[in-house]
């Protein structure tokens, strides 16, 4: 049925609409992701919120805002049968590099095929992003080969930790030593910017592409987090740790907390590569915030530039969840170029047609350039040797030149 299909119907690409939806869920579920225990409950919990609001974000992607492209999906179809699904996003505020977030596809097609159909599809359609980035698992060889078949390089590797409670409580023991530990704001953009900068090596950064505007926040994404960790039952804290001397920010954390204690928290660590010192500290922090909440266990990534972040917590004995690898693609879109023109092919007429006049002049009865050019035609100068002047006899309209000897008296005159 399904070569009789492909030989028939032609596969068609387009955004996701509602009725798309319980197919979206059946790959989801056949999907290498599914086969993993975070992979599932994550899945499960995107399908419900996206049920709940995609109405709401459909509307919200017709017009500029910082939800525009929170919901940004394509499908493959064939014959109202759906064979595929990817879902990209913005990684930076400028929009010049985006993200694959997501690529599922049917087992009974063929997934190389299909998935570079979809691919490129948004490579072609999305102009503005100049770099693609995604993160694929390790062990999910399909993904990989399908990833760089069309052109993803290795970036960066990804290791994924999990703090269980009990060694949780155990580090919340220690206080932590920073005595410069201050709240984010706005105002600290400009230092985080410079933190992020320097503790990702010059390749990754210039994938990245984040900008100052990258870690503000503005007065609609504020409200939109608020409202989502009032539905989510999660509260986000976030703090920095200040050099005065250098005056630069030196450590970064922040941590998703669930008050609900079904799932663990999740944080992000941010250490400047000649403070590594503050790896135990940070953590103490960290575990000291998640006591005022649900017991769960604290999940963290540690990217394969930061050795000694990974080292620390192979030390304290945190258990590997997972390791992924970072690919990047970079996307130069065909500018339309112009026909080379030879200067020596151009014709002065077809150049000077301005210049030349709009209307054929009209004859008239005299011209007094024939006239002109017929008497300078038929006057002959000669080298008057023997001083002798021409005299001129007017015979049947014509004009005749007679020489005759001058006389002694004119001559003497």
């Amino acid at each position: 049925m399904t070569s009789l299909l492909s030989r028939n119907l032609s596969v068609i690409i387009r955004p996701v609409q509602y009725r798309d939806l319980d197919g979206i869920e059946r790959l989801h579920q056949e999907s290498f992701a599914a086969h993993t225990p975070k992979g599932v409950s994550v899945a499960t919990q995107q399908m419900q919120w996206l049920r709940h609001w995609y109405g709401f974000l459909k509307f919200l992607s017709w017009f500029p805002n910082p939800l525009k492209y929170h919901f940004c999906a394509y499908v493959a179809e064939q014959g109202r049968i759906l064979l595929g699904m990817i879902k990209v996003s913005p990684f930076n505020r400028t929009r010049t590099t985006w993200r694959v977030e997501r690529v599922v596809l049917d087992r009974a097609v063929d997934k190389q095929g299909i998935g570079s159909q979809l691919l490129r599809h948004c490579f072609e359609s999305i102009l503005e992003a100049r770099t693609w980035i995604l993160e694929v698992n390790i062990n999910d060889t399909e993904a990989l080969a399908l990833y760089r078949r069309n052109g993803f390089q290795r970036l960066a590797e990804m290791t994924y930790w999990e703090i269980e409670a009990d060694l949780l409580a155990e580090l919340a023991k220690s206080e932590p030593d920073l005595p410069n530990l201050l709240p984010v704001s706005n105002a600290d953009a400009q230092l985080l910017y410079q933190l992020d900068t320097a503790s990702m090596p010059p390749l990754v950064r210039q994938v990245f592409d984040r900008q100052t505007q990258d870690f503000k926040t503005s007065l609609l994404g504020a409200l939109t987090d608020a409202i989502r960790q009032w539905v989510n039952k999660i509260e986000v804290v976030s703090g920095y740790v200040f050099e005065p001397q250098r005056k630069a920010a030196i450590g970064y954390f922040q941590i998703t907390l669930n008050r609900k204690g079904q799932e663990p928290h999740v944080a992000v660590l941010t250490v400047h590569p000649a403070y590594t010192w503050l790896y135990p500290e940070l953590l103490s922090q960290l575990a000291r915030i998640a006591q005022d909440f649900p017991k769960q266990a604290l999940q963290l990534a540690s990217a394969d530039y930061q050795p000694e972040g990974e080292e620390y917590l192979e030390q304290i004995g945190a258990n590997r969840t997972e390791h992924t690898l970072i690919m990047s693609r970079s996307v130069w879109h065909k500018v339309r170029e112009s026909k080379f023109v030879s200067i020596e092919g151009i014709q002065l007429p077809e150049m000077l047609q301005g210049l030349q006049p709009a209307r054929k002049p009209i004859p008239g009865g005299m011209s007094w350039i024939q006239q002109t050019q017929q008497i300078t035609s038929d006057r002959v100068v000669q080298p008057n040797s023997s001083k002798e002047t021409p005299t001129f006899t007017h015979n049947n309209c014509s004009l005749e030149a007679s020489r005759q000897p001058e006389s002694s008296d004119v001559s003497q005159e």
